[in-house]
Order: structure tokens, then sequence, then C-alpha cells
């Protein structure tokens, strides 16, 4: 049975989280005396209002989560914040439809990057903040960031966890999951002050170097400028924004391994990363050689615009350096490819997820070895430990789900009025919380153009992809809902 009442608290102890955030977006608006300030008022009285009413209704509770209650507390949480996160842009005026809010403040939360945008300068700085500051919050999850400052979730907080991300390899770095959060959150907080601070002695004004380390850490994707980092045409921004958007693919509990604990051997002789690393380098080399073949940039420029657009995309972050649709098909076709592998579990980015492909890929490795040897026993193993044919059934069935929901989605958006290569790319995208998709939806352009029913279909696959599928596909069954 669903305890509505716990439902309720978690929620307000999250509205009030995101309150504070309001408040520091507000601080901002005052700072620059702009136009936006009034909409964060009301904004956030609104948020405290609505977070006290949850948090009257849930008390009393008992502070037991059933796993079901984790997955309507987490799914709720990211619907709730992004309808409340889009009044900022309601109220100023900056955002009039409805329909184009919500998609901004989705692809905020999710960390997404895909914008309706096409004027993103004319902002006031404060709305900017908030853009930014949605997709730091929900980088590494809403639900995670309150299990790691509030005690009240106790061991609830695995449950929410799971059904947070539900990814193979949940690993831990500390046996309670609050100790956890709060580490993974320090190496999270540490990476986006050093970006900030590289960033700004690079070039950036302060308030840019701030929004764009707080939306590379998230791999989010948002941009104070329409052009994205194309804007400031400066390599070395570029190299550090290729640094920390690869940093912020790797499982976040091997990054506290790696540089809090010096233990950068069991980084480098992990399985999934050595995935995550072939795939890239392959897919940059291709990319180079391809951009070399059209002669349009010498060896440098070619190499950076490649590995950049690359780690870009694989890692779901989104930024432009290029317009990739300008190049041959065959490679924004490839980019397209990378946006449905994604990166590393446990990271910020979205995809299918490199152990997933790891997984599957000696899977079918082993299938053609056993055509030799119909009777050997050959088992999968990830960083020397055997895979159960439980994880291998859940692997299998969440990437059977996925590209079911890719194709199915695709259809429903070319009947909602997107040609085929346009509705491919949006998906693809949403799906994986990537932003920048193709033709019209491309890196150069936004999601302003595409019908209104579909800005709101891919609003719910931001979500769906944001939490893995399983947690969003959940909720559809009957059987979820029953008492028992």
């Amino acid at each position: 049975m669903i305890n509505k009442k716990i439902i309720f608290r978690a929620l307000g102890f999250l509205l009030y989280v995101q309150a504070g955030f309001l408040i520091l977006s507000l601080g901002v608006s005052i700072y620059y005396g702009e136009d936006d300030m009034w909409a964060f008022v009301i904004s956030l009285l609104i948020n405290l209002m609505v977070a006290s009413a949850s948090h009257y209704y849930g008390k009393g509770a008992e502070r037991i989560i059933s796993r079901k209650d984790g997955y309507v507390i987490v799914a709720s949480a990211w619907f709730v914040s992004s309808l409340l996160g889009m009044l900022p842009y309601l109220i100023s005026g900056y955002i009039k439809d409805v329909s184009d809010a919500f998609f901004e403040s989705m692809s905020g939360f999710t960390s997404t990057g895909a914008t309706i945008l096409d004027n993103i300068e004319s902002f006031p700085h404060g709305l900017l903040f908030w853009r930014s500051l949605t997709e730091w919050i929900g980088g590494l999850g809403i639900v995670f960031f309150t299990i790691a400052i509030l005690p009240m979730i106790g061991s609830g907080g695995v449950k929410l966890f799971a059904a947070e991300a539900s990814v193979v390899n949940r690993d831990k770095v500390n046996p309670r999951i609050g100790i956890t959060a709060k580490w993974i959150w320090s190496i999270y907080i540490g990476l986006t002050i050093s970006q900030a601070f590289l960033l700004f002695f690079s070039g950036m004004n302060v308030f840019d170097s701030i929004c764009h380390a707080l939306t590379t850490c998230s791999t989010g994707g948002f941009s104070t400028k329409q052009a994205s980092i194309a804007y400031f045409q400066s390599p070395r921004i570029e190299y550090i924004t290729i640094c920390f958007m690869f940093l912020s693919g790797i499982n976040y509990s091997l990054l506290y391994v790696a540089l809090l604990r010096g233990k950068l051997k069991r980084l480098m002789s992990n399985t999934e990363f050595q995935y995550y690393v072939c795939i890239m380098v392959i897919a940059v080399v291709i990319v180079t050689i391809g951009l070399l073949v059209g002669g349009e940039s010498g060896f440098e420029e070619s190499f950076r615009k490649a590995l950049f657009q690359v780690v870009a995309i694989q890692t779901s972050t989104g930024f432009m350096s290029d317009d990739y649709m300008l190049w041959t098909p065959s490679l924004w076709m490839l980019l397209s490819m990378l946006m449905i592998v994604g990166s590393c579990a446990g990271s910020t980015s979205g995809g299918i997820k490199c152990v997933r492909i790891a997984i599957m890929s000696k899977v079918a490795h082993n299938e053609f070895r056993h055509f030799v040897h119909p009777n050997a026993v050959i088992p999968v193993r990830i960083n020397r430990q055997v895979v159960s044919v439980n994880t291998k059934n859940i692997v299998l069935a969440f990437i059977f789900t996925y590209l079911v929901v890719l194709f199915v989605c695709w259809l429903l958006l070319m009947a909602l009025g997107m040609n085929f290569t346009e509705a491919y790319g949006a998906v693809v995208s949403c799906l994986g919380n990537t932003g920048p998709a193709l033709g019209s939806c491309g890196p150069a352009y936004s999601y302003s153009a595409i019908p209104t029913a579909a800005k709101w279909a891919c609003s719910a696959l931001m979500l769906t992809g944001r939490l893995e599928l399983f947690t969003i596909l959940l909720l559809f069954l009957p059987s979820f809902w029953k008492r028992h």
C-alpha cells in the first residue's frame, strides 16, 4: 500500500530545498537590478505555500519508506519541481506559453539541455542563473541531494537511491547511503568550483564561468549564450570544458576512490571506464578523419571540434563548439548513436550507459564461443566479478525497453507533425538527456518550432530517460497500485 503521508512529507522537504535555490536566484536578480525580481519573489512564495501544505499533510507520517513509496517520491519530485520551477519563466513574461515554460524547466531539472529559447542573451541574469541552477540541482538528483542533508529519510534513503538510479552497479563508498551521498556531493561541488575558477582565468566573466560550471558538471549543457561554447572562440575554454565533461561522465563513486583516496589504478582497471574511453577514442578518430577529409580546417582544429562534440554528446552534456549538422551526414548520425550509448552508470549523464553495453557485448561474445564449444561454461565477468543471470536479464530488459520506447515515440512525434529526421533526433536526444538533436532541433537551433503536443511528449521523454525508464513506466502498471 502506498504511504501517502510520507510521500507528501518528503515532497515538502524537497520543495523547501528548492525554495532555498530560488532565494539564490533572487539574490542574483537583486544584484543585477533587473525586472525578473518580482517573478522570483512570487515563485518563492508559491513554492513555500505548496511545501508547507505538503509538509502539514504528511505530519505524523511513519518514517518507513517502502520501495513503492520510493518510486512515487522520485517521480513526483521531478514532476512537481519542474512544475513549480517553470513559474519564474512564466511570471516574468520571458516565456509566455505554459508548454514552453514546462519544457524548459523539465529540460533543466533532468539536465537534458534542450531549449525552446531563440535569444538567450535577452534573458535577465536571474533567470539565466536559475536556468543553470536547475541543471545543477538535477545533475546528481534532487532526491539524492535530500538524502545527503535530511536525516528524516533514514533507512528509506536506500530505496529512494534505488528508485532514482536504477543502474547495474550502484557502488557505495560507505555502507551508509547518507554518508555516500555527502561524499559524492563533495566531489560534485569540488568539480564545479574548480571549473568555475579555470573558466574565469581563461577569459570568461564571473557570471558566465559560474553558470557554465554548473551546467558542465551536471552534464546539462545550458549556456548563457545562444551559440553555446562556440561564442567564446577560445580553444583553452573548449579544452577545459572537455576535461570536466569527461570527468562528469565517470561513475562518481570511482571518482571518489581515484581523486580522494588516490586509487587511480582501480579507475583505470574498471571495465565500464575502459569501454567509456574506448568508445570515445574510436568516435573521436572517426570524426577527426571525416573533418579532415572534408578539408574545412587543419588537424588541431578538426581534432578539437571532434573531441569536443564527441565528449559533449556521449556524456549527454550537449554543449556546442561547432554546428555538427553542417558536417557530412554519416558523422552526425554517429553522434546520434553516441546519444543512445551514453557514458558511465553512477554519473550525471544519460543514455543506456557503458556498463550495460559492456555486459551485452560480453554476452554476445560468449554466444559466438558457444557455437564452437557448445558444452563450455563461460561466465560473463565485469571487474573480475561474475555477472549473475538475474543481472543479465535486467540489462537485456532495460535495453529492449529503451529501444521500444525510442521506436514508439519516434512514430508518435512523426504523427504529431515532425519529419523523419527531426523526430528521430528529438527522441534520441530527449530520452538520452542530451539536448541538441538533428535538423531544426540541431545545435544551431532550438525546439521552439516543434508542435505543442510534441513538446509535452519530449518533456515526458526527458523525465523517463532521467529516471532510467523503469521508475516511470512502473507507475503505469495497474499492479503497482494494488494493496498487495
